[in-house]
């Protein structure tokens, strides 16, 4: 369950065809000594021009350039880091430890990325966690969620025995709900094109958008009036009302809500935050909806370069990262200072790095954030003011910091009987942590509203080293912490301060220990993301990990901003691809295949 910037990607190392290259643009990559190393400048000055090229190596990013790749285009990427994979990338960030350093869970992957580009044949494991969810009491009480229905109805019975009879009613119609947006999650929105020129185009693309809205109406149909009103609530209610509704037991409702507002800025009580709730209950793994997973130690991004992409574009591979050496360039040059236009014909002709080297493409696709892409990439007075404002009055707001921790053991549940020799069910799944009602999800989130970081965080806590062995010294353990709420903007005190930083870590440590005492103690090192780390090192603006907000006046048609939800920008030959576009956040890879099929579709009209 939760929202989650997900766990490590995947390698597609041997499944795109090589007209697919990943350029890693930063000024201190990795380099080593081999003979065969070249300068970027020398790698993109040779007269080629790229029929893509794609601004930034996340998922939705690499999940764009394998489907142009596999389309036949020659595709280059540019990653301004010394990895690749963006937030969803894994990094030894203390000798031993391999932690996915932004995300940590996998769930919302789409199925259709997955056997389209044959992920599984290119290394793709789930390890699935059952149970998938634990919540402690300080009363000595706790409650186990998963996948088994008998698990669940003994456990919530302790609560209330008729939450546990309106549970698998409540997870039945969000199953029903799921089955509608999955019909707008694959394909590109319905929106307007306002660049046709002939009638015909005009009708063509008028059909289409009817046939769109036709199915959805079907849907509709099938679904029956009760539950389409109950859908609707669903959207626009806040998440309490919703679960108030259904439930009577403050530890499940609090353990269910965590998923309405965890990489949110929203309270529980905030309209809308119904719709988050159900955002994150429509993934599955393997076929099975909801079900949480997470993925095994070779995945830390998706790349869609190889050996022969290398040889034949003479590049030198990198040695200094042994877990991309098949699938990195070793090339060191410049990030990327900004989209360059032809003049004539006021179209994208590229991208500007800023070593002075001009990456020459027909298209250009941006998986940065909006805000990144128009503020800084895009060069003044080429794109309508109107467009400009609306960018500029996104919410790009973030309350979430991520703590990756390596331990010298598990923590101990003092609500559980321990069994120091191996890891217990209340370890295999995300482990609640201060959310024992509604109003202490609250409580915390008005801290953060004032512009401090909550008093008692909201801490959803995972341990992938329970289910996968590689990824820890044999003994200890990865522990990964998504915390709520760290204002991006703080009224007191500075996340730059060091002895600020470790007071709120300590914190968090601090409130793990009233449940599992001794956690802090078992703590080696740990690495801290706070909304200004987020955004300095993945580019992620305000620290948010979905791109900007995913509030109901921020989603399908008005996605990034109305009017221009279909990856199309108003210059032309320039996309987005990230999670700032329809259908959002989350490591779902569905914004990078919805823009590349539009992509490849203007192409086609183009040649026609």
């Amino acid at each position: 369950m939760m929202i989650r910037m997900r766990r490590r990607w995947l390698s597609l190392s041997r499944l795109v065809r090589s007209t697919t290259t990943i350029i890693p643009h930063c000024h201190h990559y990795y380099h080593s000594s081999s003979s065969s190393h070249q300068s970027s400048s020398q790698f993109l000055n040779r007269g080629r021009k790229w029929d893509a090229v794609v601004i930034g190596g996340g998922h939705n990013g690499l999940t764009a350039a394998a489907y142009l790749a596999k389309s036949g285009l020659k595709v280059a990427v540019l990653e301004r880091r010394h990895v690749i994979g963006g937030a969803a990338v894994t990094e030894e960030l203390i000798p031993g430890f391999k932690f996915s350093r932004c995300s940590y869970l996998h769930s919302l992957l789409r199925p259709c990325v997955i056997k389209e580009l044959d992920l599984k044949r290119h290394g793709l494991r789930f390890l699935k966690r059952n149970p998938s969810s634990f919540t402690p009491c300080l009363d000595g009480r706790y409650l186990l969620l998963g996948p088994d229905a008998t698990l669940n109805h003994s456990e919530i019975s302790k609560f209330s025995e008729r939450d546990a009879i309106a549970y698998p009613k409540y997870e039945g119609q969000l199953t029903k709900f799921c089955n509608i947006m999955d019909s707008l999650l694959d394909l590109p929105t319905p929106e307007i094109k306002s660049d046709l020129t002939s009638s015909i185009d005009f009708m063509a693309d008028k059909f289409k958008k009817s046939a769109f809205w036709a199915r959805l109406l079907q849907q509709s149909f099938l679904l029956g009036q009760k539950d389409m009103v109950d859908f609707m609530e669903l959207m626009v209610s806040p998440a309490s009302r919703v679960l108030n509704n259904w439930f009577e037991a403050e530890i499940l409702k609090a353990t269910l809500a965590t998923d309405a507002v965890i990489g949110t800025t929203a309270s529980v009580h905030t309209p809308g935050s119904g719709y988050i709730l159900l955002h994150h209950v429509m993934g599955e793994t393997d076929g099975e909806r909801g079900v949480w997973s997470y993925s095994r130690e070779v995945l830390g991004c998706i790349s869609p370069s190889s050996k022969e992409f290398a040889h034949e574009f003479g590049g030198s591979l990198s040695e200094s990262s042994p877990q991309y050496g098949t699938r990195c360039l070793r090339l060191k040059t410049s990030k990327v200072c900004h989209v360059t236009v032809d003049e004539s014909s006021g179209r994208v002709n590229g991208v500007m790095l800023s070593d002075g080297t001009h990456v020459f493409a027909s298209n250009v696709l941006s998986n940065a954030t909006p805000y990144l892409t128009f503020m800084e990439l895009v060069p003044k007075n080429v794109i309508p003011e109107e467009f400009m404002n609306a960018i500029r009055n996104l919410d790009y707001s973030s309350g979430t910091t991520k703590i990756n921790i390596a331990v010298d053991r598990l923590p101990h549940f003092q609500c559980c009987r321990p069994d120091l020799s191996k890891a217990g069910p209340q370890h295999h799944g995300t482990i609640h942590i201060g959310a024992e009602s509604l109003e202490e999800l609250d409580i915390a989130y008005k801290d953060g509203v004032n512009g401090l970081p909550s008093k008692r965080p909201i801490i959803e806590m995972t341990i992938p080293s329970v289910l996968d062995k590689t990824i820890s010294p044999p003994g200890k353990h990865v522990v990964n912490l998504f915390v709520q709420y760290t204002p991006y903007k703080l009224s007191e005190g500075c996340w730059q301060d060091l002895s600020f930083r470790e007071s709120f870590a300590r914190r968090c440590f601090a409130l793990i220990d009233e449940y599992a005492p001794g956690f802090s103690s078992s703590i080696i090192g740990y690495d801290m993301l706070s909304p200004p780390d987020l955004e300095k090192e993945f580019g992620l603006t305000g620290g948010n990990i979905f791109h900007g907000a995913m509030s109901l006046d921020s989603l399908f048609l008005m996605r990034p901003v109305k009017g221009w939800s279909g990856y199309r920008t108003p210059l032309r030959g320039l996309y987005l691809c990230g999670s700032g576009s329809h259908p959002g956040g989350g490591v779902m890879g569905a914004p990078g295949r919805n823009a590349a099929n539009v992509v490849l579709q203007d192409i086609k009209t183009s040649a026609a």
